[in-house]
């Protein structure tokens, strides 16, 4: 594809990668680093005059610098006099901040889309954003894709018994009420698998088969710890949204398709 460069940050770069490969591109060369008093360096290696900008950077990790990091991507790109600049967002930071829900609480995720229009970002490319409505933060268009083609992909390809399957929105405790109730095996899958604080040791001591989560963020220090952390890879989804977008196309296809 021509007049486009795809760019990782330092969050996702295994990702990154990925789709690079599937869009048979080479991973435009930056340099990102740290000075000693911490503030974030970002060096675009590249000509982007001209370009079809994508950044793609995950809000996990070491959350605060990543986006810091992405901002100061995005406006490198933009002053160098880029095309287009996109952000491409596996797992929105700070998006289950989305309403006032208590007195002089912030709406941290509106002030991320508004730091993110000022740094220049021209379009959003995210995934199963926390709330919808998310998208409605910004003046700029998103595109909030789904992992639930994939996930119904991975049901079929990995449970033999898939249609005798039951599929239940889970709460606390969910699990054990449906082992109690004669199921056989019980299966979580979830997109952003986040796995803060005792997660782990509560996944290995739970009845869960597997814990099935896409590579929007890293996993694989964590499944070196938990062997019932399986991933869903959705490189796929996201390298054909960045090229039916550079091509002008629809992406709503891959709202119920996993491209081939």
């Amino acid at each position: 594809m021509p007049n486009i460069v795809l760019f990782s940050g330092s969050s996702h770069q295994d990702l990154s990668q990925r789709v690079a490969e599937r869009l048979g591109l080479e991973l435009g060369k930056v340099v990102t680093k740290k000075f000693s008093n911490q503030e974030t360096s970002v060096e675009i290696g590249e000509s982007v005059r001209g370009e079809d900008v994508y950044i793609i950077q995950s809000g996990c990790g070491e959350i605060n610098d990543n986006l810091m990091e992405l901002l100061i991507m995005i406006n490198a790109c933009k002053i160098a006099s880029s095309s287009r600049v996109t952000a491409v967002i596996p797992c929105f930071p700070y998006a289950r901040q989305d309403k006032k829900d208590k007195s002089r609480a912030p709406i941290s995720a509106k002030l991320v889309a508004n730091m993110l229009s000022v740094a220049g970002a021209d379009h959003i490319i995210t995934m199963d954003l926390h709330a919808s409505q998310i998208q409605g933060f910004f003046d700029i268009p998103v595109d909030n894709l789904y992992a639930e083609p994939a996930v119904l992909q991975w049901i079929k390809e990995n449970i033999l018994e898939w249609r005798n399957c039951i599929i239940v929105s889970p709460d606390a405790g969910g699990a054990k009420r449906l082992v109690s109730a004669g199921a056989t095996k019980v299966y979580a899958i979830l997109t952003h698998g986040i796995f803060s604080g005792p997660a782990i040791s509560r996944i290995n001591n739970a009845s869960f088969e597997a814990v099935v989560v896409t590579n929007t963020i890293p996993q694989d220090e964590k499944m070196k710890n938990c062997p019932k952390i399986q991933v869903i890879d959705i490189s796929m989804i996201l390298a054909e949204a960045i090229r039916r977008t550079h091509n002008g196309e629809s992406v709503s296809y891959l709202f119920s398709h996993v491209p081939l």
